[in-house]
């Protein structure tokens, strides 16, 4: 039996949100492994594009596997999906679990504002949540990758989709699944406005979204990678999770193994530095164009100096594949007009060279220390300066280990296993491990699970099905799910939830039912259901709906 704490928590792995994902952190990684046990992304390794993956290198996977996620899936983030919610709700819900001061901390819809580039354009008007009352918040439910392949089956989506806690899940299971990276080398990162991963792959490799981003990307300056790095640059990683476990800012215990963790925030270190040479600057100097202004780029032509202001070589860059500071610039220096070109060096502005022997320094101290001297207006410029260290050398907001490290069951799957094979290693550590547990719960294996958690969360937290019906009496809901396909969206006896079967427009019987009682409940109206026969009965007043069925659950479930 279920205690009220315990409940609240599993019925959160049918749900998802935002939020529960924060007060219940093993809820991340149990929708990796709901998704890796998922037949959905064992499929895509006989699509004919992973042709040949396995005779790949590792990072040439990871690239194949982020082209396929491009062409599959788009990124979806709105207030009509899975619809809303109130603070106090929220609040009231999860007192007994967190107090409210330190979810106004963590939390971007409490008040959190770690990256004040939401907070400077208005978070709440960005996400359209200005037409609403401000105690007004959305649910923003992280989807599997059933619901986010079902996105096709709505108006104006040909593709899947996700947000990006989704993504981040599913990138982990496809990688495992598809590239066949080790669980261990895989670690999701959450901050309070964003989900990503970062994967002990050649110098490292972070997803983002749909992308991913090597070291080389990060350091690119372009508008993409701008994008990438603005979570780990702004916010405090407010969770780690790991198949060993996980640990978050909030709670004073770690359930992740202790050198797993230290062994990550030293690669995760390493990736977000490097030393700073011709290229690296220049790069710098495309991210962040208000300091072109500052320099003019001087280069040979003809035997002889010539230069032309930063600005300038770098509108160049817009129609051509050839770049200022890599060894395409030759190419680049070529397509320059000779009219923007001079032989006189403008006293206002710094020349930039990839000669200048300050690119040649080994260390990033070497090359500040000489910068200094040679550039002494720029040096004198504090913000130039901080922006400049910030872009070679970030510094993560990362969980503190000053934690009581207790280590959960870890979770250890090899990539040569089957799907079958890898459900009964977890139906095997279920009883060990609370994260595997919720797997099962996350992935609507219902004939494995108890039923309260899911009547709970499909009764307390799916308001679009209600909205959906609400201008419309009983009978006429009926006569509309009734004309609905009879497929679920899930395999075998999964179950969706009442929002998932008015988003996508399809449910098996049991789904339509439980969807129908979901409004009835709504309407505070009183009703009898019964089993029978592969049917559900409902009668309310002296009206009878059947729904009939064919997943192969027990009847007692109402």
């Amino acid at each position: 039996m279920m205690d009220q704490k315990q409940l609240e928590k599993y019925s959160s792995a049918f749900t998802l949100s935002d939020m529960e994902i924060f007060i219940f952190p093993e809820l991340l990684y149990a929708l990796v492994l709901a998704n890796i046990m998922s037949p959905e992304i064992w499929k895509w390794r006989d699509d004919k594009w992973f042709t040949g993956i396995d005779k790949m290198g590792p990072l040439k996977k990871i690239h194949r596997l982020k082209q396929y996620i491009m062409d599959h899936y788009s990124f979806n983030l709105d207030l009509e999906t899975w619809g809303l919610t109130d603070k106090q709700t929220e609040i009231s819900r999860f007192e007994d679990f967190i107090d409210p001061e330190t979810l106004q901390r963590s939390n971007a819809l409490f008040g959190y504002e770690g990256d004040k580039y939401y907070f400077d354009i208005d978070i709440r008007k960005h996400f359209g949540l200005d037409k609403f009352d401000s105690d007004i918040i959305p649910y923003w439910k992280t989807e599997t990758v059933e619901a986010m392949n079902a996105f096709r089956f709505k108006p104006g989506h040909p593709s899947g989709a996700g947000e990006c806690v989704s993504l981040a899940c599913l990138y982990a299971a496809a990688l495992f699944i598809v590239a066949k990276v080790p669980l261990e080398k895989i670690f999701l990162l959450g901050t309070p406005l964003h989900s990503q991963n970062f994967i002990l792959v050649d110098e490292g490799v972070l997803t983002n979204n749909r992308r991913i981003m090597t070291k080389a990307m990060w350091y690119n300056g372009t508008e993409l990678s701008v994008l990438a790095r603005r979570a780990l640059e702004n916010e405090q990683v407010t969770m780690v999770a790991h198949s060993t476990g996980y640990i978050h800012t909030v709670y004073p215990e770690a359930t992740i193994a202790e050198d797993s963790y230290t062994l990550l925030r030293h690669k995760l270190s390493g990736y977000l530095e490097i030393p700073v040479n011709f290229e690296i600057f220049t790069n710098f100097l495309r991210s962040v164009s208000r300091y072109q202004k500052f320099f003019q780029l001087s280069f040979q032509c003809l035997g002889q100096p010539k230069y032309i202001r930063l600005e300038k070589a770098f509108a160049y860059e817009h129609d051509s594949n050839n770049k200022i500071g890599d060894k395409t610039a030759k190419k680049l220096f070529c397509e320059i007009d000779e009219e923007d070109l001079s032989i006189n060096i403008e006293k206002e502005r710094a020349v930039l060279a990839a000669d200048n022997f300050i690119f040649s320094q080994k260390t990033n101290k070497d090359f500040f220390a000489l910068f200094q001297q040679e550039f002494l207006a720029l040096a004198a410029n504090k913000g130039f300066m901080d922006d400049l260290r910030k872009f070679v050398h970030t510094i993560p907001s990362l969980p503190s280990s000053n934690k009581h490290f207790s280590p959960s069951f870890p979770v250890t799957l090899s990539t040569a296993l089957s799907r079958d094979e890898i459900i009964s290693v977890l139906s095997g550590i279920r009883k060990h491990s609370v994260t595997v547990d919720l797997a099962f719960y996350a992935g609507r294996q219902m004939d494995s699970c108890d039923w309260k958690p899911f009547l709970k969360a499909a009764f307390e937290r799916n308001p679009v099905s209600v909205d959906y019906f609400s201008e419309m009496e009983m009978d006429q809901v009926y006569k509309i799910l009734s004309g609905w396909p009879d497929e679920s969206i899930y395999d075998g006896n999964g179950m969706a939830t009442p929002d998932e079967v008015v988003n996508y427009r399809r449910g098996e019987g049991i789904e339509k039912a439980i969807t129908f009682i979901n409004i009835a409940k709504s309407r505070h109206l009183e009703f009898v259901a019964d089993q029978q026969d592969q049917k559900i009965i409902l009668k309310i007043a002296q009206h009878r709906f059947e729904f009939p069925y064919t997943k192969k659950l027990k009847p007692e479930i109402l």
